[in-house]
């Protein structure tokens, strides 16, 4: 069985205390978003070699946003990174439903508002039934989980916070997901880890009146 770090501490807390951190959450976003560290780069101050990558990534994803901008700061990883996403994201062996849960679990572990609010309508519309999303939010295991969805579950939380994944957690998910599958759910994780890092060490928040986990972003 999975021991969820959060469990215990969430089976112990009131449900005002899930109201009042919302607030303190969407209070936040204001904060944050003046102290935010790495912002859009004015055209001006843009350099040649940052010029020319944004230029091969709007060929394909169009302007930048959210974590690209940070991530333009280092214009030979754009591309690159922007080729993993978009393989991770559009083009895997996963259906949205599972692929969108697996980058909610990521969000998450990093309690990375942008990435979750990002990715949950995304969710909702690939088919997750939004009461499982509003498990992960609050740090449980979801009940009523299909068994590739519960697959995913394990595998992710069993890689994120052990390091490792179990024999029996491993073999379930080479049954109901592949071998590629376990792939791409790895590189879901890897990505998103990478997104959340950047996310929360440039303090990028999230759009007013998002859809806030209840943790803010780590201070």
């Amino acid at each position: 069985m999975i021991s969820h770090h959060r469990v215990g501490c969430w089976s112990n807390c009131h449900r005002a205390t899930w109201a009042a951190a919302l607030v303190l959450a969407a209070t936040m976003v204001d904060v944050l978003a003046a102290q935010t560290r790495l912002p859009a780069i004015p055209e001006s101050q843009l350099s040649a070699e940052q010029r020319a990558a944004i230029a091969e990534f709007r060929e394909v994803r169009g302007e930048l946003s959210g974590p690209w901008h940070a991530i333009v700061r280092s214009p030979g990883m754009l591309n690159p990174a922007r080729a993993l996403s978009d393989y991770v994201r559009f083009n895997s062996s996963l259906p949205a439903r599972l692929s969108e849960f697996a980058i909610l679990i990521t969000a998450r572990e990093w309690s990375s508002q942008y990435e979750w609010n990002a990715h949950h309508g995304l969710a909702m519309r690939g088919g997750l039934r939004p009461e499982i999303a509003a498990a992960v939010a609050e740090g449980r295991r979801p009940e009523g989980m299909a068994a590739d969805e519960a697959a995913v579950y394990d595998f992710c939380i069993e890689l994120h916070q052990n390091r490792s994944v179990s024999d029996a957690t491993y073999a379930r998910a080479r049954e109901l997901l592949g071998e590629q599958g376990i792939m791409d759910v790895i590189g879901l994780s890897g990505w998103y880890t990478l997104v959340s890092m950047v996310l929360n060490t440039a303090r990028i928040p999230a759009p007013e009146n998002a859809t806030q986990l209840l943790e803010p972003f780590p201070r």
